[in-house]
């Protein structure tokens, strides 16, 4: 590369791009927040009101870097002190959540033996808790905020939900490695999914983009690994059971059980 490629590259890739988006301070912010709600993943919890206190500032501090990151690179219009303040109010919302993501997962899984395991060792939890903190922060108009959570998690348990989709608590992933679950899914109470489950979409026109492109799945509903449900006008009714390796591409009604059969 010469001296005049070598220029034309910085102009093109170095001057008035994203470059500046503050990703490792977005992965420790989401981090961080998790661990003020979850103290056992520390490995030195605040010790008193004060020191929580003044963790909570500095992650206010953080948001606000990320969020003038944004904007000063996407040129979006932000009430930044809007989004830091709404987010703060609804951290208690969101770590109920949380809560009863971890002791649906303890209820349901014999080999969990307390709350603190499921925590610390779950990556199906930790992937929850990154998209239920990510989808509040698509809902704010963020969305490559948002995206750049979900995908640090993707990248640290495998496990790849889209934070447009719509998850109510309390929800499991069991193991988790492979599931997919994509932007317009929407997804009941008391579910549970294992591992390579995809909730996908039948095309992937790009002027489907504003359509529901995802399957919906009502309350407690089991579906075993490997299980690949398609299209946003695919319904999976409550009660069903799913087993492992199906493709289906059309509704199911409630209370069914559907199972692969080798012929």
């Amino acid at each position: 590369m010469n001296e005049v490629q070598l220029k034309d590259l910085f102009t093109r890739k170095y001057l008035n791009s994203n470059i500046d988006l503050c990703r490792d301070t977005m992965e420790h912010f989401v981090d961080s927040i998790i661990k003020v709600l979850f103290p056992a993943l520390c490995n030195q919890s605040s010790k008193n009101i004060d020191q929580l206190k003044n963790n909570l500032s500095n992650l206010k501090i953080e948001l606000d870097t990320i969020l003038t990151c944004l904007t000063d690179e996407l040129h979006n219009q932000i009430d930044k002190h809007a989004i830091i303040r709404s987010f703060f109010e609804e951290l208690l919302e969101l770590e109920k959540q949380m809560n009863e993501d971890a002791n649906f997962i303890l209820e349901g899984d014999p080999a969990a033996k307390n709350f603190n395991e499921v925590v610390i060792c779950y990556p199906g939890f930790y992937a929850i808790a990154v998209y239920r903190l990510a989808h509040y922060f698509h809902n704010c108009e963020l969305p490559l905020f948002a995206r750049i959570l979900t995908e640090y998690a993707h990248r640290k348990t495998g496990i790849d939900i889209h934070p447009g989709a719509k998850i109510k608590s309390p929800f499991f992933i069991d193991h988790g490695t492979g599931v997919v679950i994509g932007e317009s899914t929407n997804i009941g109470k008391r579910v549970k999914i294992y591992q390579g489950v995809t909730l996908g979409a039948t095309s992937v026109d790009k002027n489907l983009a504003n359509t529901k492109r995802h399957p919906t799945i009502e309350d407690d509903v089991i579906i075993y690994s490997n299980a690949t449900i398609l299209g946003g006008k695919t319904t999976i009714g409550k009660n069903s059971i799913i087993g492992g390796n199906v493709w289906i591409v059309d509704s199911i009604p409630p209370n069914s059980k559907i199972f692969y059969k080798e012929h």
